[in-house]
C-alpha cells in the first residue's frame, strides 16, 4: 500500500529553523526539508497528506543509507515522533548539503 499522497504541493517555504528561502525541488517530486539545515516540520501523518496538527520542528538526528539512497531520520522536538525523509542530493536546482548531511550522519550536527 502507497502512502505518499501529495497533496502538500511542490513549493518554495522559509525554513522556520534556518531562515532560508528554501525553493521547491527541480527535479520534481516533493521537498519536505530545508537543504540548507536539514530540518523540516512535523506536518505529515503519512507522507505528503499535511494531516498532523502537530506543527514540531523536526530536528535531523540520524543518516542511513538504503536503497535509494541516503534517508535523513527526524525527530520531532514537540511530540518525540520519528521520521524518515530522503535525501535530495542531487536536485539540479538546490541540492540537499552534502556536509551537513556528513556531520549529521558523524552526530555532529550543527545545532541550529
Amino acid at each position: 500500500m502507497k502512502l505518499f499522497t501529495g497533496r502538500g504541493a511542490n513549493q518554495p517555504f522559509d525554513c522556520q529553523v534556518c531562515g532560508a528561502n528554501v525553493p521547491p525541488l527541480a527535479g520534481g517530486g516533493y521537498r519536505n526539508h530545508c537543504p540548507y539545515c536539514l530540518h523540516s516540520l512535523h506536518v505529515d501523518v503519512n507522507p505528503g497528506d499535511r494531516a498532523s496538527d502537530c506543527g514540531g520542528v523536526l530536528e535531523p538526528v540520524g543518516v542511513e543509507s538504503g536503497k535509494k539512497g541516503w534517508v535523513i531520520v527526524h525527530r520531532c522536538r514537540r511530540c518525540g515522533a520519528t521520521r524518515r525523509n530522503r535525501a535530495a542530493l542531487n536536485d539540479p536546482g538546490v541540492s540537499d548539503d552534502y556536509e551537513v548531511l556528513l556531520a549529521i550522519s558523524a552526530g555532529q550536527a550543527p545545532r541550529w
